[in-house]
């Protein structure tokens, strides 16, 4: 894949064809993720994901992957678990933050902009300030982030942030070990047009072929963030178990 040499290990160090190793093989550490992917609707953002139940033992409810940021803000990600757990409590406190200080809801790129300058502090910092330093990152995170969520004007959006802090609006995108056949099919498939529920079944099939694992109601996780509330809505089982049962229909009739 990569040939090792001295720059590897630099997180600040350019190699002669102007490449930085640690942020490509981070990039790699998202592809050995869970599928996420997040699709844009005029009725909101639809986010689902993989959830990968490694043991019978294990309680799935336990690894939630698709988290609330703030009542407009929802997210998921695919890669490293801790290190997408320490984004969404950063951007949780930047959310909260800019209402004490300005009464209103963050906009939605607002927040994406703060996570991606957080997600670049493995680049090192000047500040004098010895704790905030102390918190910095070492290397780069391991996640793809994607971010979605309603402004106050009603416009629902959708922003994906990579481990180089490069941020992209998308109508839709998937990340994750499955991400590339799974934009195969977005690709092709989505529509500016589609209804929320043509996005629900466009998602549930897309998981359905990329997960190794049968898919249920257990191991993955739809939200969404809708247009008309504003608000961040993620789906009970009932609801998952509605939005399986549809696409299984449409198989038994294709048959």
């Amino acid at each position: 894949m990569f040939t090792g040499n001295r720059l590897d290990y630099g997180v600040n160090t350019f190699s002669q064809e102007g490449r930085l190793f640690q942020v490509e093989y981070a990039l790699e550490a998202i592809k050995l993720g869970s599928t996420a992917l997040g699709i844009q609707t005029k009725e909101g953002v639809l986010l689902a994901v993989e959830k990968r139940v490694e043991s019978k033992l294990m309680v799935p409810s336990s690894n939630n992957k698709i988290v609330e940021i703030d009542a407009h803000l929802g997210a998921v990600y695919s890669g490293l678990q801790a290190d997408g757990r320490t984004l969404i409590d950063y951007a949780r406190v930047q959310s909260q933050s800019y209402w004490f200080t300005y009464d209103e809801a963050m906009p939605v790129k607002s927040v994406t902009s703060s996570v991606a300058d957080h997600m670049m502090s493995f680049a090192g910092t000047d500040d004098d300030d010895e704790e905030k330093r102390k918190k910095k990152m070492s290397r780069p995170f391991g996640v793809a982030f994607i971010l979605a969520g309603v402004d106050d004007n009603k416009e629902p959006s959708l922003y994906v942030i990579d481990p180089s802090g490069t941020t992209v609006r998308y109508l839709a995108v998937a990340v994750g070990a499955g991400g590339e056949s799974a934009m195969s099919v977005l690709q092709d498939r989505y529509a500016k047009s589609m209804t929320l529920r043509e996005a629900e079944d466009l998602a549930a099939e897309i998981l359905k072929q990329v997960m190794e694992a049968k898919i249920n109601k257990e191991n993955c996780e739809i939200a969404l963030l809708s247009a008309k509330t504003q608000k961040f809505e993620k789906y009970n089982k009932e609801q998952i178990e509605q939005v399986l049962a549809r696409i299984k229909r449409e198989d038994h009739e294709e048959d």
